[in-house]
């Protein structure tokens, strides 16, 4: 009797489990990449041809990102010669730099990246585009809130994104 009952426990253990194991993991059973919603956030400053950018990668879930890359574009291009770049960061075009952004946990942030660029001349004003040039192989349904266009003007104040 005692036997029994220690089987008939471990089944309907073992069936829980599996159970639980088929709801929490289909699209891996499936071969689909994991989802993930990435953001950013921050700001940009724009005096004297020089934009100094503060952007957190932000990852809302519900998967983690191994790691991914942000891409800045400006419509002014950039001063000619060597940049100082933040580390993990590229220039990869005459007004573009892009930035690895390390692993996002699901529901959290990211790094802080804190980079400064020369612009050609000193334009009164520039559009700032963020958005994801890699998202790590996750799959982001949500496009809208990692693309970002922001107008900062030569005044030396911060405009938030």
């Amino acid at each position: 009797m005692r036997g029994s009952r220690g089987r008939r426990g471990f089944a309907v253990w073992g069936g829980a489990l599996l159970a639980a194991g088929a709801v929490v993991s289909p699209a891996r059973a499936a071969g689909e990449p994991p989802e993930a919603d990435l953001a950013y956030h921050g700001s940009a400053v724009l005096a004297g041809g020089r934009v100094d950018v503060l952007l957190t990668p932000r990852n809302h879930g519900p998967g983690d990102v191994p790691d991914s890359t942000v891409r800045l574009r400006w419509s002014a291009p950039l001063a000619a010669g060597a940049q100082r770049l933040a580390a993990g960061c590229a220039r990869t075009g005459r007004q573009e730099v892009v930035c690895r952004t390390g692993a996002l946990a699901a529901d959290g942030p990211g790094e802080r990246i804190a980079l400064g660029v020369r612009l050609r001349g000193r334009p009164a004003e520039v559009t700032m585009d963020v958005d994801t040039v890699w998202g790590g192989g996750a799959v982001d349904r949500n496009r809208s809130n990692d693309r970002r266009q922001v107008l900062v003007l030569d005044t030396g104040d911060a405009y938030a994104f």
